[in-house]
């Protein structure tokens, strides 16, 4: 096994994993700390080190709001069960689990990036145990970076001190950490011209910003986005913010270094980093990705549709019950008047499906609601046919019952126990058929980050529900719910009228 490597900064050591064939390397740097004159600036090349690092445990995680226990929030009893976890700005490092037994295998690798709106989360979540999937032969490889104020604070003196890197310094630590992988996995038994980027909510949103980088190219050949593609559908649906003016965001950070009652960037940088975290809690607002036109050039969503990302397979989907868009109308008359403003001419046929006020107001509205992320896999679906994409895109829909004293429904997130087949770490009485369906979920997720295409054997030595690329043609996923199985039921009526509308109302997608 490969306890010993040699990377571009030094000798690291790792551990066995509870499966001993996998071996484990924990806070590996693959960036210089983000301290100092580094806070706010584009990640910066590791230090060497003298010699050797004994990567046995996870890294700090990043500055961010200490989530505190309670048993009413859902996430913090899911997850958040260590309300003492180290945290530091100094947090860039990474992970990996590798089932090789010499450098020159050439796995397959697997890249992954969290989830947390962009304001909490980090690697050493249990779900995120990479020990499964390298069980399959892949290299898995988890990584950390800046949030919050910290990852995604703009203003003007940092523009003018580095206009070539000005944004997004969190999905620049996430591009600089794929960059290192690709330059050092060899060493690990990985290939370098075999990488797949994964995230789910918050981290599917930033593998859709790598996806559409122009700085991107070749480093990497799959992409795998759980919950974590989003459009505007009705008006005042809450979706994750995007901030698409650099200028705007320059002013947000003017106001807050206004808050903070400091003068300059290099009083700002003096800070210290817990009183800084708590500032930033306590003035509110939203740190995220800023189209800066270096790293990202528009919303990432319209990048998409109109083709210019790249030319890869997407595997894509999300849980039954999370982010339904339902239309804000409080009478039957604002329906209309929604209707009248969205549809123009086609009003009818919305309100048609609605009910016509044949039904109560509620039933009427519950009629109008559509999965959100299932709305804009839709879309982009289209558009990538429509703009010659030519790359395959996997959808999917979980749908598995979820067991527990709280009956929460498939609530955003809750795959991630399936797909990393950590089911044994939750908390919740999963039986044998989730135990099967995570087995599933973890295969077709191994084969396709293996060749791009999920099919292929279950670990049983049968084949796997065979899973074909979604077209508009045959716009059909897989269901993962008691068991695997694929879909080929149409969208509903609603769901089909208002993909249409999209295409209708903005125009070609190129």
């Amino acid at each position: 096994m490969l306890r010993v490597v040699n990377v571009e900064n030094g000798t690291v050591q790792g551990l066995p994993a509870a499966d001993p064939r996998i071996t484990s390397f924990k806070g590996i740097p693959f960036a210089a700390p983000p301290i100092g004159k580094n806070r706010w600036r584009a990640p910066q090349p590791a230090e060497d080190w003298e010699g050797v690092l004994h990567a046995y445990q996870f890294a700090p995680v990043s500055m961010q709001v200490r989530q505190e226990l309670d048993d009413n929030n859902i996430y913090t009893r899911e997850w958040a069960v260590e309300p003492d976890i180290v945290m530091s700005e100094d947090c860039l490092y990474l992970n990996v689990w590798t089932p090789a037994k010499l450098p020159d295998e050439k796995l397959p690798v697997y890249v992954w990036y969290f989830g947390g709106g962009l304001q909490v989360g980090h690697p050493a979540e249990m779900e995120f145990d990479g020990e499964r999937i390298a069980r399959r032969g892949i290299v898995v490889v988890t990584i950390n970076y800046r949030l919050n104020a910290f990852g995604f604070l703009c203003h003007p003196e940092i523009t003018a001190e580095a206009p070539e890197a000005p944004a997004n310094f969190g999905n620049l630590d996430q591009q600089a950490a794929t960059r290192w992988v690709k330059r050092n996995i060899a060493a690990f038994g990985g290939d370098p011209d075999n990488i797949t980027i994964g995230g789910q909510s918050a981290g599917g949103g930033s593998v859709m910003s790598q996806l559409t980088s122009p700085q991107n190219e070749g480093l990497f050949q799959r992409a795998i986005v759980e919950s974590g593609i989003f459009t505007k559908l009705y008006p005042g649906t809450l979706l994750p913010p995007h901030r698409s003016d650099l200028q705007e965001a320059e002013h947000d950070g003017t106001r807050f270094f206004n808050y903070l009652g400091v003068s300059s960037l290099a009083e700002a940088r003096q800070l210290d980093a817990v009183y800084l975290r708590d500032k930033a809690v306590e003035y509110g607002g939203f740190w995220g990705t800023v189209a800066d036109q270096r790293f990202l050039t528009g919303n990432p969503f319209d990048l998409f549709l109109q083709n210019k990302r790249l030319k890869v397979p997407v595997m894509l989907g999300h849980t039954s019950s999370e982010f339904f868009s339902t239309p804000a109308a409080g009478t039957f008359d604002e329906l209309k008047q929604l209707a009248a403003d969205m549809f123009g001419e086609d009003a009818g046929t919305f309100l048609r499906l609605c009910g016509d006020q044949t039904v109560p107001l509620e039933e009427a509205r519950e009629r109008a609601s559509v999965s959100g992320i299932e709305y804009a896999i839709r879309v982009a679906a289209q558009a990538n046919a429509d703009t010659g994409g030519e790359t395959p895109l996997y959808y999917y829909n979980f749908d598995a019952e979820i067991p527990g004293w709280d009956n929460p429904g498939t609530f955003h997130s809750v795959d991630l126990w399936f797909f990393f087949e950590t089911l044994a770490k939750c908390w919740r009485p999963f039986t044998g058929k989730h135990y099967d369906l995570a087995r599933q979920m973890c295969n077709y997720t191994a084969h396709f980050i293996r060749s791009g295409d999920p099919n292929g054997q279950d670990s049983t030595g049968l084949e796997l529900p065979r899973w074909e690329p979604y077209t508009p043609e045959a716009p059909y996923g897989m269901l993962f719910a008691d068991k695997a199985g694929f879909n080929r039921q149409q969208p509903g009526e609603m769901m089909e009228f208002l993909v249409q509308q999209y295409f209708k109302n903005a125009g070609s997608p190129a």
